[in-house]
């Protein structure tokens, strides 16, 4: 009784922090990604850059304060956003403009989705919440991208080492659920999508990372 109080007594207070992180507190999510991440987080996000593909263009579902986008831009790529959050859309749009690069941050769901069918080659969303496993948001994924296009979810990442640091990081994140198992509740929702999905690790010098990506069904166009 005590533990499963205490359980969810935890995921109350993570969901009141992560839903004010995504809003009133978003300046401050780069720093607290850092020192959670012990400095990995840029490095976690840009494994997805192994999947996306070269040419065509990119939807970013959920780009948080930009640093994907901005990269994705920054190498020619014709890449979009689509941002709940007025605090993150703002801070996003700042990040662009001062590289004097354009701002396609739009504000809305991904489960409704202000875009065309058939438009993007591709569609990448880095650490989301739950709302990646609802039904409406994989079929407007499936609805806007053409076929054979790619997508990339970054689902999860946490620290690994022998440093104690490492460690306590990597602690951490298990005791807050922050990790993720192929036994997880993710898998299924993902595995039976209208997209065939692959899980895989990638694992990093310092970290493991766990990527969903599959490819549209139907030719590419």
């Amino acid at each position: 009784m005590a533990r499963s109080l205490r359980a969810r007594a935890l995921h109350a207070f993570l969901d009141f922090f992560f839903r004010h992180l995504y809003t009133t507190l978003a300046w401050t999510y780069d720093a607290v990604a850092w020192l959670t991440s012990l400095g990995q987080w840029d490095a976690w996000r840009a494994t997805a850059l192994r999947w996306i593909p070269s040419r065509g263009r990119v939807l970013e579902l959920g780009p948080g304060t930009g640093h994907l986008l901005l990269r994705l831009r920054q190498q020619g790529r014709r890449a979009f956003a689509l941002e709940p959050s007025r605090q993150m859309a703002e801070i996003t749009r700042r990040r662009l403009r001062r590289h004097a690069l354009p701002c396609p941050v739009a504000r809305g769901a991904a489960q409704s989705q202000p875009f065309p069918s058939r438009f993007f080659d591709a569609v990448v969303a880095t650490f989301p919440s739950e709302y990646i496993l609802e039904a409406a948001t994989l079929s407007e994924i499936r609805r806007t991208l053409r076929p054979g296009g790619i997508v990339v979810i970054v689902a999860a990442a946490w620290p690994k080492g022998p440093a104690l640091w490492d460690r306590a990081a990597a602690w951490l994140f298990r005791v807050t659920g922050q990790t993720i198992a192929p036994e997880s509740a993710w898998t299924r929702p993902l595995s039976v999508s209208e997209i065939p999905l692959e899980m895989e690790t990638v694992e990093l010098p310092r970290g493991l990372v766990v990527v969903f990506h599959g490819r549209s069904p139907g030719m590419p166009q």
